[in-house]
């Protein structure tokens, strides 16, 4: 039998149409037993579990919901290292995973993640304009969080799991390890399907502020300082970031600040859920 190249571990809720794709786009090309890959099906009432079994993938279900319990339950199940943490509504070729192995055994990095290509379609107009104002800001410091997909050598997995319930696990990932220690694979893409309703998007970032400051109250400060201003306004004199995207990108700003705090108020802040606009 062949030796696995890496390890996967796809949690998915509900994503019976998202999961058909994720597996036919990752498994494409492979050779049998090439890749290990574990679906964790978590409180699904729809057939995620029977879609992916049908793709000839192992399959764990539970009905406890949960992202970061998903995970886990998918990492005892899983042996192979490297070990990539997927999301089932994100698209990464087994061509793009090649490349982050080979990354990693190269650099002796402890991470890394592909470089995120945002399908915008069927989003509305502000949702696309703040994510081009956030994908702009971002371009110069992208890390291993906002891309749906991060491998971890066998001595970063050590680092990181058992992972604590956290709302935010690719940014508890991005803040555990140095910039030295990981890598943004250029050869690596991953298609990713951002929030598409204004009101799906204020509530993902909220949870994502949210998450950021559990983070911060576990000791683990982010590597680069909080996106300014004074950045975005530089970028909109450059012409890089259109003034409407700017105006979106501040709205949505505002009210996912006010969503946060009033979810920190009312004892919500680590409440899991699941984005329904991508799917």
């Amino acid at each position: 039998m062949t030796r696995s190249i890496a390890g996967v571990v796809i949690p998915a809720h509900n994503e019976e149409r998202g999961i058909a794709r994720c597996l036919e786009v990752l498994l494409a090309g492979t050779s049998a037993g090439e890749l290990d890959v574990v679906v964790v099906a978590n409180a699904c009432d729809d057939a995620t579990a029977d879609v992916a079994r049908a793709a000839g993938v192992r399959v764990v279900e539970t009905a406890i919901a949960g992202k970061v319990h998903a995970m886990t339950l998918g990492d005892k199940e899983c042996s192979a290292f490297p070990r990539l943490y997927l999301d089932a509504d994100v698209d990464l070729d087994a061509e793009s995973l090649r490349a982050m192995v080979s990354a990693l055994a190269d650099s002796g990095a402890l991470a890394c993640s592909p470089v995120p290509e945002l399908d915008l379609e069927g989003a509305g107009r502000v949702a696309k304009g703040f994510h081009r104002a956030m994908g702009a800001l971002l371009a110069d410091r992208r890390g291993l969080s906002g891309t749906g997909a991060y491998l971890l050598a066998e001595i970063g997995h050590s680092r990181v799991f058992p992972m604590p319930e956290i709302i935010n696990d690719d940014g508890y990932v991005q803040r555990s390890f140095s910039p030295a220690e990981k890598r943004i694979v250029p050869q690596a893409r991953a298609v990713v399907r951002p929030a598409r309703t204004v009101s799906a998007l204020v509530r993902r970032r909220a949870r994502v502020r949210l998450g950021n400051r559990e983070l911060d109250a576990l000791g683990l400060r982010a590597d680069q300082p909080p996106l300014g201003l004074g950045r975005l306004r530089a970028l909109v004199r450059a012409g890089e970031v259109t003034t409407p995207d700017a105006a979106c990108f501040l709205a949505v700003l505002v009210v996912e600040k006010v969503l946060a705090r009033w979810r920190s108020l009312r004892g919500e802040a680590g409440t899991w859920s699941a984005d329904r606009t991508t799917r």
